[in-house]
């Protein structure tokens, strides 16, 4: 949050962040919502190929810096996407949304983990299609005020695609090459911040 005197704002829109400093700087998603769909199912799938070469024995150890199991974090990436379509359906969009675990037997495997996704990435795909609004302007309600859909789908991009980012990491400290990581040009055009061990 950046405060001035009695007022303040959430530093979750990066284009209130800069109308808020009074800066002469563009801002706003670069992506066009069918830009950014097909990046955000870029992601889950990469997720659902590097999440299952994980062993089930290591999903209890925690991230480097941050008490998360990686079973939770697993679950996290495909729940972030989830989180997305139910904002985009009307719900609130609360702070704690897309950590919810609704299931815990959906972390129970890798194969549990990947079963979940792939619901999630389903669930995503019916959106987008039945959505008639494919510019993404409605206004959503959120934790950091009111925010156009645009936004927050954004958003929920690059924050799956900062943690397969952090999965490749995880598999590599235990010696396991992640099967076809994205490269960088898979993360251009999204404000993703080069650490990865928040949020």
């Amino acid at each position: 949050m950046l405060s001035r005197g009695d007022q303040f704002v959430f530093a979750q829109n990066i284009a209130q962040v800069v109308e808020f400093l009074k800066l002469n700087e563009k801002a706003g998603p670069v992506l066009s919502p069918a830009q950014l769909y097909e990046r955000m199912q870029r992601y889950i799938d990469a997720a659902l190929r590097m999440v299952p070469q994980m062993p089930d024995d290591q999903l209890e150890t925690m991230t480097p810096g941050r008490p998360r199991a990686y079973g939770r974090l697993a679950h996290h990436m495909f729940r972030i996407c989830e989180a997305f379509v139910e904002v985009a359906g009307g719900k609130f969009f609360a702070n704690a949304m897309p950590g919810e675990v609704h299931d815990p037997a959906e972390m129970a495997s890798t194969a549990a983990l990947a079963a979940y996704g792939k619901r999630v990435k389903a669930k995503v795909d019916d959106w987008w299609a039945a959505t008639a609004d494919k510019e993404a302007q409605a206004e959503v309600q959120t934790y950091y005020g009111k925010q156009k859909l645009h936004e927050v789908m954004e958003r929920a991009t690059w924050h799956i695609g900062q943690h397969t980012r952090q999965w490749v990491m995880l598999l590599d400290m235990h010696g396991i090459a992640a099967d076809r990581p994205l490269a960088e040009a898979d993360f251009a055009d999204l404000p993703m911040p080069k650490q990865v061990w928040d949020s």
